[in-house]
């Protein structure tokens, strides 16, 4: 049968820096948004996220809201949407609107691989997504997945987020200079 897919939302206002999570989320989702936002932070030069000042949440609060608070949401699976989500929100670009996106990330901005693949690509299938972006670690989970589904989705297998993020958005997420490949035995 397959989980269900998960919506993340961002909004930005006027503030201090600080960053609101609402949506019923656990320590493990909180974690994940707070390496989110450092790895945004510090990379925000690289990526043109800084409109001509060192740290894009300068003056800004951000909040972020995972819908259907109802339910309890935790698992270190959603690193990379939050990632993706806070670009678009800084860049002003938008996400395709036809992408899934699963994985954990790091602070040096590698993928981690996640469970549920299977049960997440099901998800995606049944929403009528086409572009599925997950860690390049859990490509073996594919052979889990029946055929005719594997063949309705277009995979990216993401090993930094130098990766997904050039996957979520059409044209790619340029950065300003290009990147050394991060080597890791993670």
């Amino acid at each position: 049968m397959g989980g269900e897919i998960m919506f993340v939302e961002a909004s930005r206002m006027e503030g201090e820096g600080q960053l609101t999570l609402t949506g019923q989320l656990g320590d493990v989702m909180k974690e994940s948004a707070h390496l989110a936002i450092s790895w945004l932070r510090s990379n925000a030069k690289t990526y043109l996220l800084t409109n001509g000042i060192a740290d894009p949440l300068e003056g800004t609060d951000i909040h972020l809201h995972f819908p259907a608070g109802a339910v309890t949401k935790d698992g270190p699976s959603a690193g990379v949407t939050i990632v993706i989500c806070l670009a678009s929100l800084l860049s002003g670009r938008l996400v395709r609107s036809d992408v899934a996106i699963t994985g954990e990330i790091t602070l040096r901005g590698l993928v981690l691989p996640v469970g549920g693949i299977k049960d997440k690509v099901l998800a995606a299938h049944r929403a009528n997504l086409k572009r599925v972006i997950i860690p390049k670690r859990n490509e073996k989970d594919l052979e889990e997945i029946p055929p005719h589904v594997r063949a309705d989705l277009d995979f990216v297998f993401a090993s930094t987020l130098d990766e997904a993020l050039n996957a979520a958005f059409d044209g790619g997420f340029p950065a300003a200079v290009s990147h050394l490949q991060v080597v890791s035995k993670l």
